[in-house]
């Protein structure tokens, strides 16, 4: 077969399996390589130059030089994304079971807080939380409301570390196990508390913060120091401060 046929048939078999609707898009590198290092099931990897990609994975990623070199075919990304990767390279992968993930956020000795995010708007934001999630071993990051937490443009953000943490929508009744704080202005000053392991950390949005009933819920209300007159942090950097206090991976 010649490389522009074989190229069609990678385009027929990517739209096929997009639009089956139960994949997610690895938009770019980054996401691709944290997939694959977490061990995602990573179904079909297309690039407009499959060469650049395997140099990269040479450069950037060793670890996963020769599964991304055997997964990488040609197909012009253009016609197959709203909007290519700087990276030049897409994939699909299998969504972690979710009954898996809910066991981990389940674990009455769970290790590492969970991270709620009760009502986001900005898909970015949650992305940045993922990843901000993954690098401190937070046990996982789950959202209530009507935002997807695994929608291409939050795993984009998050640079593919949905695999490396578990990432779920929740209700309240659903909310995994563990004293809850919330974050909240007129909280008790984080500085003042040690954050339990299994803690569940709560944060609303900037413009709102957390919705009444979550409130009511809270076991504690924690405040993150800011100057008077500052209205708010961004959402990722208040994760990053709390889960900063709480301590991080441990050595």
């Amino acid at each position: 077969m010649s490389e522009q046929g074989s190229a069609d048939e990678t385009v027929r078999r990517w739209r096929e399996a997009a639009e089956a609707g139960d994949l997610v898009l690895l938009d770019g590198f980054h996401a691709l390589k944290h997939a694959l290092r977490f061990g995602a099931e990573v179904r079909m990897v297309v690039a407009d130059e499959p060469g650049a990609v395997r140099d990269l994975a040479r450069e950037l990623a060793p670890d996963v030089e020769a599964e991304v070199a055997r997964l990488v075919r040609r197909a012009p990304l253009k016609g197959l994304l709203p909007r290519v990767h700087p990276t030049g390279v897409a994939a699909l992968a299998v969504r972690p079971a979710r009954e898996a993930g809910r066991a981990a956020l389940a674990e009455p000795d769970r290790r590492a807080p969970v991270v709620v995010l009760d009502n986001p708007r900005n898909l970015g934001n949650v992305g940045a939380v993922v990843r901000l999630a993954a690098g401190f071993g937070a046990t996982g990051v789950v959202t209530r409301g009507d935002l997807d937490p695994w929608h291409p443009n939050v795993v984009r953000a998050g640079a593919g570390l949905h695999y490396a943490t578990t990432v779920d929508r929740v209700t309240l009744e659903t909310l995994p196990p563990g004293p809850l704080y919330a974050l909240d202005p007129e909280g008790e000053d984080i500085r003042s508390l040690t954050l339990p392991d299994d803690a569940l950390l709560a944060f609303g949005s900037e413009r709102h913060g957390i919705s009444p009933e979550l409130r009511a819920r809270a076991d504690h209300l924690v405040s993150l120091p800011m100057r008077p007159q500052v209205s708010s942090y961004n959402l990722a950097t208040s994760v990053a401060m709390t889960l900063f206090h709480w301590g991080g991976p441990k050595p």
